[in-house]
């Protein structure tokens, strides 16, 4: 009979499988990567020290891009470095990054939601449906909204996983299908009238910070401790990093994923009720291209397409980049038509440096 299969995951570590039972003794529990694996390696995925020192140094990269973009911007627009701007962008780049937070956990699994956009519609909709003065109290159409995004990510999650169909397609679906449904509960109109505690929730702030700027804040410092510091959120790694390496540590890959994709969609759904309380009203039509904006952010923050490698605070990062990159067009009153042009160039370097890097 030939000896247990050791399963490298794509860091290198190996992770033993479960070994069959011996005559005369117990049955041994279940492998678990984040405790079993071969004598002084390290857990499954668990991030090597050149892995570790590479993903600090791109995250310097990115705060030393960030310095030097604030710092051309503020000579040639002052303006930039006023505390009015300074609000403007953080009130700007909130939405996105919550968005963006919600990607990492997709893109660590290796997987991809391209519905994030009509999602966040369509939670903006539901939300502002009781969000009229005097129907309800503040949390029941912050809940309504997360709640229609999260079952937005549990729908995608499970097809993907028990349907075995790929995730473009999945949530190319989804896209469409959140997007009319949005237009069909609005009757094609912004549902607006909105109670004044629902729009302080976007426009209203804390010493100073922007309310939205501290949700984001609040869901960044969360899912970072989450990732990094609860077994579960380890296992999203493992997944991505090497998925059959995963099923021989004896973990539930599809209901790693499902819950990846919930999470997505959860933080979607928030960011729709943020978007909501903003423009004071239930957009149908928002959130186009939202999901792109969110993708390049993440893997410029040094999350990898294919899976297993990066986290929120590259993340929030790159939110950041995009976000001053944004103002700053606007500040350089470069049209709208010149700004989709950069996005786009954007992304594809973002992808192409995320290639690279792999080889």
């Amino acid at each position: 009979m030939s000896g247990p299969s050791n399963h490298p995951d794509s860091a290198g570590h190996q992770c033993r499988a479960p070994q069959p039972a011996q005559p005369g003794q117990n049955q041994p529990r279940r492998a678990d990567p984040a405790v079993d694996a071969e004598p002084g390696a390290a857990p499954c995925r668990t991030p090597t020290a050149p892995a570790r020192i590479g993903a600090w140094l791109g995250r310097l990269g990115l705060v030393l891009a960030l310095v030097a973009l604030g710092a051309v911007l503020a000579a040639l627009r002052p303006q930039f470095l006023t505390w009015a701007n300074l609000v403007t962008v953080a009130r700007q780049i909130s939405i996105n990054g919550i968005l963006a937070v919600g990607v990492t956990y997709v893109l660590l699994i290796g997987g991809v939601d391209l519905s994030l956009g009509s999602v966040v519609a369509l939670s903006g909709v539901v939300a502002a449906s009781f969000a009229h003065p005097g129907d309800y109290p503040l949390v029941v159409p912050v809940a309504a909204g997360v709640a229609v995004g999260l079952g937005c990510g549990l729908i995608n999650g499970v097809v993907v996983t028990l349907g075995r169909v790929a995730p473009f397609i999945v949530t190319l679906g989804m896209m469409t299908a959140a997007r009319g449904l949005a237009l069909v509960l609005s009757a094609g109109r912004p549902v607006s009238n909105l109670s004044p505690e629902f729009a302080r929730l976007a426009g209203g702030d804390l010493l100073g910070v922007p309310y939205p700027m501290l949700i984001l804040g609040g869901v960044a410092l969360l899912s970072g401790l989450f990732l990094h510091n609860i077994r579960l959120g380890r296992y999203l790694y493992a997944v991505g990093g090497n998925e059959t390496a995963a099923r021989a540590c004896g973990l539930r890959v599809g209901a790693i994923k499902t819950f990846a994709y919930a999470v997505c969609g959860a933080l979607a759904g928030l960011a729709g009720v943020v978007l909501a309380s903003r423009i004071t009203a239930g957009q149908p039509n928002a959130g186009v291209g939202y999901e792109l904006d969110a993708i390049a952010a993440v893997v410029i923050g040094g999350t990898s397409l294919s899976g297993g490698v990066g986290g929120v605070g590259g993340t929030v990062l790159g939110t950041l980049l995009m976000g001053v990159i944004n103002n700053g067009l606007d500040l350089l009153n470069v049209s709208s038509y010149y700004q989709q042009i950069v996005k786009g160039l954007i992304i594809v370097s973002a992808v192409w440096l995320d290639q690279r890097t792999k080889r």
